[in-house]
């Protein structure tokens, strides 16, 4: 879609109030053409001494009434186009941020944040602009170009009229000329922007990793460097729409020329009142705007233009995982893969990060990944979050597959704690919070204490009522992911995906919290809520008490069983269990 077409289903959507516009907008047009005609007909009226002291008291009264109510209609008619062109800004970011959050990972790792945000802010800006002070400027220019030549022509000279219009096929050359530029400038002018706006938060992000390496006064040259590109840029562009003035002020100033001689001739030779001389001057200097309003607009719409160029293509991308599923009630039942298979985009085709995947995993039962870096381990917990879409083989989950339900439903059923645990920069409390807004204190205190991190936060002067700040500066990477588990816990879904989510807790927290998460399964499964845990971790310790513990080696399942069965096939487990044993024992001593 282009952006003529988006702006035209825009107006369409909102006729009556640019309708309502364009009225009073034709209201202050009649009123500025009156106006000049006006103080004509009373400078002949003096002349001719035809209009006495009364008579013009009134003929100015007139003229101001005129005045305030041109006033009134010209606020009104802006404050009612400005306030429908903002909602498309509105409905632009809601469209985007909507089509954001529904992108999956692989979307995310070609874009970089601060282009997004750009994108959100300073092009949607620049769109929006165009469907208001573009529209405004526009349509109030071309009115009054079009009603003052018009009177020019008709209601004064038409031979002024038309020696006033020689000049101005010069001026429309210069305003293509001009515009071309405008557009390369602009669309640079918002990429420079986008890049200064992705190193400052990508330097805000890593300030930590960049005090510690020392390299503040490197990221601040290339601030430096970015920002006058940026500068430059946007010094461009504002120069190529400055061009536009002396444009008009060349092409005006010649006709201004060419109407005086003329007009001075046509007076000598009596075939011209000095007054209509004065109401066509008056009307030619009205000419300033609609000349001043085409060039406005002209940039107005390269910049828009520029902008819808790079916003287009993200509001079209298509989805990293398609949302087609019918099915909106919470999936039960025996969780199934069948020959996964998966390779990210770019490997050797030999090489796959899941091959030929076959498990099953009942309702209440506790399944333990492992295996070292690069098995699979994540890539399979990413598959059941439907964030990737296997090559080969299929999930089922109870009598459906994972496809046939909506993302929405799928991912409501499953709390899933990343190693890389994110928190907003909210409270403690609403961070656990948020998979259930409306908890009661009392919930998640109780689920803080299920995640062995109530008696930190009991420590914190605030307590739960603590800011961890942007990402969770405030707090450690432990007490991240143990609020991250918390949150998880309150959810109280149907299956718990914890991904090397005890990473950064020391041994006797993870022992605590694995046995509360044991307590939990035995109650669910007492009272008929069963509910299922995937544990994905380099330590063994953390998958001990699993029903079933999966070993991945470059994709594959290499053994299988639980704690004991695997010991005794004296296979990478038992060699890792052994090892991790006396890495234990030579710490605690």
């Amino acid at each position: 879609m282009s952006l003529s077409r988006l702006l035209a289903g825009f107006v369409r959507q909102h006729w009556p109030a640019y309708a309502a516009a364009a009225a009073m907008l034709t209201g202050v047009a009649l009123i500025s053409i009156w106006i000049p005609r006006q103080i004509g007909a009373m400078i002949d009226g003096l002349a001719a001494h035809t209009l006495d002291a009364h008579g013009l008291m009134k003929q100015l009264g007139l003229l101001l009434l005129l005045g305030v109510g041109n006033y009134l209609l010209r606020a009104r008619w802006r404050m009612t186009l400005y306030a429908v062109a903002y909602q498309l800004g509105v409905q632009l970011r809601t469209r985007f941020y909507a089509r954001l959050t529904r992108q999956g990972p692989a979307f995310y790792q070609n874009q970089s944040t601060g282009d997004l945000m750009a994108l959100a802010t300073n092009d949607i800006d620049a769109i929006e602009m165009t469907a208001g002070e573009a529209m405004l400027a526009g349509f109030d220019g071309a009115l009054t170009l079009v009603t003052v030549l018009g009177i020019m022509m008709l209601g004064v000279d038409w031979r002024l009229a038309c020696i006033a219009l020689l000049p101005f096929p010069l001026m429309g050359w210069a305003f293509w000329h001009i515009s071309n530029h405008i557009h390369t400038a602009s669309a640079d002018s918002l990429k420079r922007f986008a890049a200064l706006n992705g190193h400052v938060q990508e330097t805000l992000s890593g300030v930590r990793t960049l005090r510690a390496l020392g390299l503040e006064q490197r990221s601040a040259k290339q601030f430096s460097e970015l920002a006058a590109h940026a500068q430059k840029a946007s010094l461009s562009a504002q120069v190529w729409e400055a061009a536009y003035e002396p444009a008009v002020g060349l092409t005006l100033t010649a006709a201004t020329g060419l109407t005086l001689g003329l007009g001075g001739y046509l007076v000598w030779q009596g075939e011209l009142t000095i007054g209509a001389l004065t109401s066509f001057s008056m009307y030619l200097g009205q000419l300033i705007w609609p000349m001043f309003a085409a060039g406005w607009v002209l940039s107005l719409i390269e910049r828009g233009r520029a902008a819808y160029a790079r916003l287009q293509p993200m509001l079209d991308a298509p989805l990293a995982i398609a949302d087609q599923g019918k099915i909106e009630q919470a999936p039960k039942g025996d969780l199934l893969l069948d020959g996964v298979t998966y390779a990210y985009p770019g490997q050797a085709a030999n090489v796959h990060a899941l091959h030929d995947i076959r498990l099953r995993l009942k309702p209440g039962q506790t399944l333990g990944l492992v295996g070292a870096t690069g098995s699979g381990k994540s890539t399979l917990l990413r598959v059941l979050l439907r964030q990737l879409t296997p090559q080969r083989g299929h999930v089922q989950w109870g009598s459906h597959a994972l496809s046939d339900y909506t993302l929405r439903t799928l991912r409501s059923a499953i709390s899933w704690v990343p190693q890389e645990s994110f928190l907003f920069s909210a409270s403690i409390a609403d961070n656990i919070a948020l998979a259930k807004p409306g908890a009661t204190r009392a919930e998640i205190e109780h689920a803080a204490a299920l995640a062995a991190i109530h008696d930190d936060i009991l420590l914190f002067p605030q307590g739960y009522d603590t800011e961890v700040g942007e990402k969770g500066i405030a707090l450690s990477g432990g007490q991240r992911q143990r609020v991250a588990i918390a949150r998880a816990l309150l959810a109280n879904n149907a299956l718990l995906l914890l991904d090397d989510a005890l990473s950064a807790v020391d041994t006797g927290t993870e022992t605590r919290i694995l046995e509360h998460l044991e307590a939990l399964r035995v109650a669910g499964h007492q009272t008929g809520a069963d509910r299922s845990a995937i544990i994905a971790s380099h330590r063994l310790s953390a998958v001990v008490h699993a029903d079933q513990i999966i070993v991945l080696r470059d994709g594959r399942i290499v053994e299988t069983g639980n704690h004991a069965e695997l010991l005794l096939l004296d296979g990478w487990y038992a060699s890792q269990w052994r090892y991790q044993q006396l890495e234990a024992s030579i710490e605690a001593s």
